[in-house]
């Protein structure tokens, strides 16, 4: 949202990806499966009026709105045209990825977990076959155009493998320190979950507790009398 945008861009981070992770993280959905083409035009829009530094900003595309190339094309126009951001991503389909660059649109890929389309979330790529299968699909995202590669839970050695084998950056979450980049969806990394707590979240801050704490104070102290003092009134 805005206020997060506007922290997060001052502090420094190259990249707000706009996810549909929201879906759960924000608007209190099972999964990603239930977020629209409206819920990431308001909030690609408020992260992009939140922007006070030279963030970079990519809008997650939901389930349902890259089936092909030709509505691709359509939707992440429309998103990019109504938000301002910088970018779209895309999970999987390297032929649309292709078709979407090509009409000029800058395309994150995204390989390994595929929240809208897998069955269940786990590690992916734990195989041999599962494991080609994700290196084979970085490659085609990067020849279909792809600008940078979301890779999702997948062990260390193939995130390893992948990033030495694509000339694009590599951002992973859940694939070890060998990619170019890290992402973690920022409810998740401050602390507003208690319940989700995946393997390779590092929370860096419990604002769960702090924002209970500081709404706890607020209501006794309207209860007591105590707000608003003297001070905080107008005469």
């Amino acid at each position: 949202d805005y206020p997060m945008a506007r922290v997060l861009s001052t502090a420094g981070i190259d990249i707000l990806l706009v996810g549909d992770s929201l879906g759960m993280a924000v608007l209190g959905y099972k999964d990603t499966k239930a977020v629209n083409l409206e819920d990431m035009v308001r909030h690609s829009a408020a992260v992009v009026r939140g922007n006070a530094g030279n963030s970079l900003i990519v809008a997650d595309m939901p389930i349902a709105t890259t089936n092909n190339a030709a509505q691709a094309i359509v939707n992440c126009r429309l998103i990019l045209d109504k938000t301002g951001a910088d970018a779209v991503k895309i999970e999987g389909e390297p032929a649309v990825v292709e078709a979407v660059v090509s009409s000029g649109i800058a395309v994150m890929g995204h390989t390994g977990l595929k929240p809208q389309t897998a069955e269940k979330y786990g590690v992916v790529g734990k195989q041999l076959v599962d494991a080609e299968n994700v290196f084979q699909e970085a490659l085609a995202l990067e020849k279909a155009g792809a600008f940078a590669l979301v890779l999702e839970c997948v062990p260390i050695d193939l995130a390893d493998r992948i990033t030495a084998a694509v000339k694009i950056p590599t951002i992973g979450i859940g694939a070890g320190v060998g990619c170019d980049g890290q992402v973690l969806v920022c409810n998740d990394m401050l602390g507003f979950n208690d319940n989700f707590k995946p393997k390779f979240l590092r929370q860096y801050l419990n604002l769960n507790d702090a924002i209970m704490k500081a709404a706890i104070a607020y209501r006794d102290d309207v209860l007591t009398g105590n707000f608003p003092n003297d001070l905080e009134s107008y005469h």
